[in-house]
């Protein structure tokens, strides 16, 4: 059975950074697309950024939502099995539970119902 569980949130100030990791189990990460979503209090769950699964390219592919370009960045380690989000500059609207995602497809996308497993979700709280 895969899983995947989140790791890494808390409490930052403005202009602080976390790293988020999400660590997938049951199978191997190289045959996943992982998807990073939040959910802020009193907002629907938005999708933020991804890595896909496609190893015929170089680097694996991904994409971020406009509102973290720039400010976060999506690693992959297959061999730990983990992807991880590396946040910087966070502002008060960063604040929301962070939640991993997994689909056997290559490609990323935004469509929720499109990834089969989730994370319970971590706590991102960005606040002076």
């Amino acid at each position: 059975q895969v899983q995947v569980v989140e790791s890494g949130g808390g409490l930052v100030q403005p202009g602080g950074s976390l790293r988020l990791s999400c660590s997938l189990s049951g199978d191997t990460l190289n045959y996943w697309t992982i998807g990073w979503f939040r959910q802020a209090p009193g907002k629907e769950r938005e999708a933020v950024h991804c890595s896909t699964r496609d190893s015929k390219l170089a680097d694996y592919e991904d994409y971020a939502d406009d509102s973290v370009k720039g400010r976060f960045t999506i690693s992959r380690d297959n061999a730990k099995n983990t992807v991880d989000l590396q946040m910087n500059s966070l502002n008060p609207e960063d604040t929301a539970v962070y939640y991993c995602a997994a689909r056997r497809p290559s490609m990323c996308t935004t469509q929720q119902d499109l990834y089969r497993y989730w994370g319970q979700g971590t706590q991102v709280t960005v606040s002076a």
